[in-house]
């Protein structure tokens, strides 16, 4: 009886314990990503399925706005997001009260230089106006585009990142600047000459990348990336996101399906 007695509890013993290894595994295994389109997309073809490969079951969620994927990473509804560069992670994180951490970069989509008056730079005419997001960092982002392609000139002396109207120096065409949400930049121009557009709400607008009169050249810290809490830098989610972004497979749905957007250095290496 003493023996059977044994193996009874030893069984049972075996069992919880495998029962909780199964528990707290799948809790680690299930996960939810959030982004904004273009990048929701990019999840679920490039990084979700090397995820599942690794036994994760992936869910992506969807964001329409600058805000709620990083609320809902720190409520813990998220586990990771992809949406934003360094220069916003970093201000957003101050503001908030928050810790986040980058794990990886990944390919942009810049902002481009949309008309449906002109075909070309060329053809600008004095008094044009232009719309441009009302963000510092975007609204920098869209005055450096003019002024890379000739069209305006900037203090030399102003912050990169954070350029406005105030710092343009020369401005030959006598060019207006319209500022509204960077969401609203691509229906205006139906009313403006001119409109600096984020590729992602290009291509949530239906604008092909491709007929940008001129797009931005975008540096490291204005590249978008995964991000996570900083407590989560270092779990095994996020050297899987990062192994995820880093393999061929991710690299064949970057080639196919997002050529226009801009890769970050060390995917040219």
């Amino acid at each position: 009886m003493r023996r059977n007695l044994l193996f009874i509890l030893a069984v049972l013993l075996i069992s919880i314990a495998a029962g909780c290894g199964a528990s707290g595994e799948n809790e680690k295994k299930v996960i939810t990503l959030g982004a904004t389109v273009p990048y929701s997309d990019m999840l679920e073809n490039g990084v979700k399925p090397y995820l599942e490969k690794k036994g994760y079951t992936v869910e992506v969620k969807e964001f329409n706005d600058y805000v709620q994927p990083n609320i809902s990473l720190k409520s813990g509804s998220l586990d990771a997001n992809l949406f934003q560069h360094k220069v916003y992670m970093d201000a957003f994180a101050k503001e908030n009260n928050m810790k986040l951490s980058s794990v990886i970069t990944v390919p942009t989509a810049p902002i481009g230089i949309y008309s449906k008056k002109y075909k070309s730079l060329n053809e600008i005419k004095p008094g044009s106006t232009v719309s441009l997001a009302n963000d510092p960092t975007n609204l920098a982002r869209g005055l450096t585009v003019l002024r890379d392609n000739g069209l305006i000139e900037i203090n030399s002396s102003a912050n990169p990142l954070k350029v406005s109207e105030k710092d343009v120096t020369k401005n030959p065409k006598s060019l207006k600047f319209q500022p509204v949400e960077a969401a609203q930049t691509p229906r205006t121009l139906d009313s403006v000459d001119l409109a600096a557009v984020n590729g992602n709400f290009a291509i949530s607008s239906g604008l092909n990348l491709k007929d940008a009169l001129v797009k931005d050249k975008l540096p490291e810290e204005i590249i978008n990336r995964i991000v996570v809490l900083e407590e989560n830098k270092d779990s095994k989610l996020a050297k899987d996101l990062k192994a995820a972004v880093e393999s061929e497979e991710f690299r064949k749905v970057i080639d196919s399906k997002f050529e226009e957007f801009h890769k970050p250095q060390w995917m040219n290496k």
